[in-house]
């Protein structure tokens, strides 16, 4: 199954409307609030990390370095405040590398051939996940610093 094929629509087309009758999305969602409709959205969100695990190697290091981080918090015993300043810092890179997906994802089916506003469109959305990576770990060492000094203040 390739990319495309896995990639789901968002903003299928409504149907046409007949007579008074107010037109309905083709995706059979009425527009009202069902359990089933959220569980159908959470399976599509979840579909869509997983996606972007399979298909992006930046997503494998965020994996690797957000276990990392929050193996040495435990092992440092974080506070409360220090542990919602490291799942921030780890939200914010996971969530440009999501958005940077969707961006290229987009890209690409909107023109498959080089296009030099669509290399520019994918620069700027990969500079923002780089933003976002850089901000984390200046506040990865921030928090996790002070320990690991400490940790290093015992060994010696």
């Amino acid at each position: 199954m390739t990319v495309d094929e896995q990639t789901i629509c968002m903003a299928e087309p409504t149907k046409e409307s007949k007579g008074d009758k107010a037109a309905e999305p083709s995706n059979g969602n009425n527009g009202q609030f069902t359990l089933t409709g959220r569980l159908h959205s959470v399976r599509n969100a979840l579909h869509g990390v997983a996606l972007m695990l399979r298909s992006q190697h930046n997503a494998w290091l965020h994996a690797f370095a957000s276990c990392c981080v929050l193996i040495v918090g435990g092992l440092f015993r974080l506070s409360d405040p220090e542990w919602c300043r490291i799942i921030l810092a780890i939200m914010a890179v996971w969530t440009a590398e999501a958005l940077n997906t969707a961006l290229e994802f987009l890209a690409d089916a909107a023109t498959p051939e080089f296009h030099p506003l669509v290399k520019n469109a994918k620069d700027v959305a990969a500079g923002g996940v780089l933003i976002s990576a850089i901000g984390s770990v200046v506040i990865g060492l921030l928090v996790l610093g002070p320990h690991f000094l400490n940790f290093l203040g015992k060994l010696f």
